[in-house]
C-alpha cells in the first residue's frame, strides 16, 4: 500500500465540545437514541383538591329530583333589594321593592313604579344616625351601598351591638302598617353610606291615593294572627307545667304546599380520539384513558364551580338572608368567624378561598392568637374552634378584592347540606358520570359523550352559613 493510499484512509477525528476540550466518549446526546425514556402521565395544573365534592354525603335521587319537605312558614320576602345607577343617581328597582315582606306579592308594576319614585336619595357620613331609639319612624330605609350598624340598650345599660346591615338590606318597614311607630334602637353608619328613603309622608299620601296598596298591607297586618315559632314555621300548640286537668291544646304540624324540588344539573362534552392514534400509540400508555382522565378531572371542577356559584342550586345563592352576615371592619376576624359558627348547631365544615384563609391568619397574628390544626383525611388542615378550614378556589373574589366564607353542616339526618346523584347510569364510569360511546365519523375520529349528573340541596336554613364581604386585600 503507498503513502498515500495511507494518507486517503478516513480517521476518527475528536469533536470539540463547547470549552474547546477533544471529546473521547459517546455523547449523551446521542446515546438518548437508544434508550428507553421514562414518562409521566399527562400533568393538568387545573386539578384541585375539591373538598367540597369530598366532604359532602352523596344522595341517591332517583328520577332525577330531590323534594325537600319543610313545616309550613309564615316568613316570607325577606330578601335584599337591588338598585340602578347613573352616575351619582341610585334608583330602585321597582319589581324589587317585592323582596320587602309587607310588599311581597303586589304584582301591579304602576303600584311598585309609584312607590320606588318617591324614595329619596341621601349620603349619609360615618358615624352619624340613620335612627335614634325613642324617636318617631321617619320612613322605610334602603341601604344601597355602605354598612350601618345596629345598637341598643344593653341589660346593664350599656350600647350593645344588634347587627350590621350592608347593601340591600332595609329597615324601617313598619311605617307601612303601623300608626306612629318609634325606633326601639339606633342605627349608625359605620361607612359612608348611600341611603334611599320613603319618607312617612309619601307613605301616607300613596294609602290615600292608591287604593290596591292600601288593601295589601290591611290584609298583610290581618295574617300577621297566624302562630309561628321563632323561625317563622307555622306553631305547634303544646302544653307544659300545668297541673290537674285543664284543656289539652289540640295541634297539627302544617308542611309547605309547595316543596322545593332540586332536579339534577349536567355538565357535558364530547371527547374526540383519532382511531390512529388509539391503535398506534398506546404503550406504555392507553391514550383513550388518559385523555379520559383529564376529560372527567375537568368535568368534576366544573361540578365543584357550579355547586358554589349555580345561581339556581349554588351554595352562595342559596344561602338563606337571616343566615348570611357581613363582617364587623372588612378583614375575617376571630370574631366574624366566631358569630359565623355561633349560627348553626354542629358546625362541621368551613370553606373559604386560599387568599381568604391567609388573611384570617393575618388577622390572628395580629392578635397574637395563633389557630390551631386537625388531621383531617390525612392532612394537617387550619380550624377555627374545632371546624377545619378547607381551601375551595371556585369561591369567588369580586373586582373589589371581597370573597366570602361558608360554614355547613352535612348530612340527611343532621338536617344538612346534601350532595344528588344518581348512580346505576347506562355506561357508568363513576359514581353519577356516565362515558357513551357515540361513534366513528368519516374521519376516523371516534366520539364519547361524557356526562355528569349533580346537584346540592341545602335541607334548613340553618344548614349553611356565608360570612359576606369579606376583604382580602388588607
Amino acid at each position: 500500500m503507498t503513502d498515500s493510499a495511507v494518507e486517503s484512509t478516513p480517521a476518527a477525528v475528536p469533536q470539540q465540545t463547547a470549552n474547546g476540550q477533544h471529546q473521547t466518549s459517546l455523547s449523551t446526546a446521542a446515546a438518548r437514541n437508544l434508550a428507553t425514556t421514562t414518562k409521566t402521565v399527562p400533568q393538568m395544573q387545573e386539578i384541585t383538591s375539591r373538598w367540597l365534592l369530598r366532604v359532602l354525603p352523596w344522595v341517591q335521587t332517583q328520577g332525577g329530583a330531590y323534594r325537600v319537605n319543610r313545616r309550613l312558614t309564615h316568613t316570607v320576602g325577606d330578601g335584599r333589594v337591588e338598585f340602578t345607577t347613573e352616575g351619582d343617581a341610585v334608583r330602585v328597582i321597582p319589581t324589587e321593592l317585592g323582596e320587602i315582606a309587607l310588599l311581597r306579592g303586589i304584582d301591579d308594576e304602576e303600584v311598585l313604579g309609584a312607590l320606588a319614585d318617591r324614595f329619596e336619595q341621601r349620603e349619609i357620613r360615618s358615624g352619624e344616625h340613620l335612627a335614634q331609639e325613642g324617636q318617631p319612624v321617619d320612613g322605610l330605609h334602603l341601604i344601597a351601598h355602605g354598612r350601618v350598624e345596629k345598637f341598643g340598650a344593653g341589660p346593664y345599660g350599656d350600647q350593645s351591638s344588634l347587627g350590621l346591615m350592608v347593601d340591600g338590606d332595609h329597615f324601617g318597614d313598619e311605617i307601612l302598617i303601623e300608626d306612629g311607630p318609634v325606633w326601639d334602637h339606633d342605627v349608625i353608619a359605620a361607612t359612608p353610606v348611600t341611603v334611599l328613603t320613603l319618607p312617612a309622608p309619601a307613605v301616607a299620601e300613596l294609602l290615600e291615593r292608591v287604593p290596591a296598596l292600601a288593601e295589601h298591607l290591611e290584609r298583610f297586618r290581618a295574617g300577621r294572627s297566624a302562630k309561628a315559632n321563632k323561625y317563622g314555621e307555622s306553631a305547634i300548640d303544646i302544653a307544659a307545667g300545668h297541673t290537674g286537668e285543664p284543656d289539652l291544646p289540640r295541634t297539627f304540624v302544617d308542611y309547605e304546599l309547595a316543596p322545593r324540588e332540586y332536579e339534577l344539573s349536567v355538565a357535558q362534552t364530547v371527547l374526540r380520539v383519532h382511531t390512529r392514534v388509539a391503535d398506534l400509540y398506546n404503550h406504555p400508555m392507553n391514550q383513550m384513558e388518559q385523555q379520559l382522565r383529564l376529560t372527567v378531572e375537568a368535568l368534576r371542577e366544573q361540578q365543584e364551580d357550579q355547586m358554589v356559584n349555580n345561581k339556581e342550586f349554588g351554595l352562595l345563592h342559596n344561602a338563606a338572608l337571616s343566615q348570611r352576615i357581613p363582617t364587623r371592619s372588612g378583614p375575617p376576624t376571630p370574631d366574624d368567624m366566631d358569630e359565623l359558627i355561633s349560627r348553626r348547631r354542629k358546625p362541621q365544615y368551613l370553606l373559604a378561598h386560599p387568599r381568604a384563609i391567609a388573611a384570617f391568619g393575618r388577622e390572628c397574628t395580629k392578635r397574637g392568637i395563633y389557630p390551631s390544626t386537625v388531621d383531617f383525611h390525612g392532612h394537617h388542615i387550619p380550624a377555627w374552634r374545632g371546624v377545619p378550614i378547607l381551601p375551595c378556589n371556585k369561591i369567588p373574589i369580586s373586582s373589589a378584592r371581597t370573597t366570602s366564607i361558608m360554614c355547613m353542616r352535612t348530612g340527611e339526618q343532621d338536617q344538612g347540606v346534601v350532595g344528588l346523584h344518581q348512580t346505576g347510569l347506562p355506561d357508568e364510569y363513576e359514581p353519577g358520570l356516565s362515558v357513551r360511546f357515540m361513534g366513528i365519523d368519516e374521519k376516523a375520529v371516534m366520539s364519547y359523550l361524557v356526562s355528569a349528573y349533580f346537584s346540592v340541596a341545602v335541607l334548613v336554613p340553618d344548614a349553611l352559613g356565608v360570612l359576606e364581604h369579606v376583604e382580602i386585600g388588607r
